[in-house]
């Protein structure tokens, strides 16, 4: 997200992370100066403890993705009696430092029912930050509170917030991944702003294999080494052959993502960074690894066991092996130049919770542009 910000124009006024290892990540990056965390202010530590008084300049838009785990479709569905839960913290941060704007993250899963009087909560705490909970009044109260002060006259809203779920694939990003994203304007400023449209489609990548061929031409693969249609898409591809060009591009797929990196099974030292193959990849039910031709599976981050058991390549041929961390890394849109410090599974768990970068900059860049127009 921080990556995506600064490409979007941002320049940072503090980054606060908890983890150690990503937090050596950043600290190796800027040692190296890699651009995209060139001059970070980083704080290390837990943002419960952060004083947002020591910020002394301007802050036009705060973002982050409060951790997901709480949440997550594969976690334990605690939700707000998880203690990870840290949408309280981005509450505050909106509150104390009044930005013009806010963007924040999260998994498809807040989505979910069973956690749909806490979201409508933290969409309504959005939306008037200032409302602050009182000392032992429980969540429930609370939301009842900012209910009633939402709907009176005087509840104006501080911040017009919306909420999209988003799918990575669908902004140029080689993997399928949904997030939502809530992002919220100061109403004082009566910004119009919309999500910004997907550039990229399954239905261009289906037309560019199976009616034009132009994708297997482009990476040169003969007909004899493509893999078949499958029979559920036969239907679609007729129906594609009969409508209009559609005029986005391509969804990528992970031969995209992978051009021009050498096969770490093949070519044993590698000059590329975090290039090197970890053994024991298996697949079982649930678990089948991403398809060469298609946008990656979600890259997971995990609690326990080999984090994700999805982030491995699945060769047209069968064979499976887990991403390397440079493969998942271009799976994130991160450069290359980019370092993960850790062991393989740290660096994939760092992975795993990152933000797409390509998605979180295109998000950025939208909010950018519409803060330039109330300025």
């Amino acid at each position: 997200m921080a990556i995506g910000m600064a490409n979007a124009g941002f320049r940072h006024a503090a980054v606060i992370e908890w983890d150690h290892d990503a937090c050596e990540t950043f600290r190796e990056n800027q040692r190296h100066h890699a651009n995209a965390v060139e001059g970070w202010p980083l704080v290390e530590g837990d943002v419960r403890d952060f004083d947002y008084g020591n910020i002394s300049k301007e802050v036009v838009v705060v973002s982050g993705g409060p951790p997901c785990q709480p949440f997550s479709l594969g976690g334990k569905h605690r939700g707000f009696r998880d203690e990870r839960d840290m949408f309280p913290e981005a509450v505050r941060a909106v509150r104390e430092l009044r930005p013009r704007a806010f963007i924040f993250e999260n998994v498809k899963g807040l989505l979910r029912e069973t956690f749909a009087n806490y979201f409508e909560h933290v969409l309504l705490q959005m939306s008037h930050p200032s409302f602050a909970r009182k000392k032992g009044e429980s969540w429930q109260e609370h939301r009842a509170r900012l209910e009633q002060h939402h709907t009176a006259r005087r509840g104006r809203s501080e911040y017009n917030v919306v909420f999209r779920l988003l799918n990575a694939a669908n902004y140029g990003v080689p993997q399928r991944r949904e997030r939502v994203f809530l992002v919220g304007f100061r109403s004082d400023l009566n910004a119009n702003w919309s999500f910004p449209e997907s550039s990229h489609s399954e239905d261009a990548l289906l037309r560019a294999q199976w009616i034009t061929g132009e994708y297997w031409d482009e990476h040169k693969v003969a007909k004899r080494n493509r893999p078949a249609l499958d029979a559920r898409r036969e239907g679609r591809i007729a129906r594609l052959r009969s409508v209009t060009l559609d005029t986005k591009q391509r969804w990528r797929t992970v031969r995209d993502a992978l051009t021009g990196l050498p096969d770490p099974e093949r070519v044993k030292t590698s000059s590329m960074a975090n290039h090197t193959v970890n053994p024991g990849a298996r697949s079982y039910p649930g678990h089948t690894g991403s398809p060469l031709d298609e946008p990656a599976k979600t890259l997971k981050a995990g609690d326990h066991g080999v984090p994700g058991g999805e982030n491995m390549l699945a060769r047209p041929d069968g064979r499976i092996r887990y991403f390397t961390v440079r493969e998942a890394a271009r799976l994130q849109t991160f450069p290359d130049n980019y370092v993960f410090q850790g062991a393989w599974s740290e660096a994939m768990r760092q992975l795993g919770n990152a933000v797409p970068v390509k998605l979180a900059e295109t998000v950025a860049r939208s909010v950018a542009r519409t803060l330039e127009t109330t300025a």
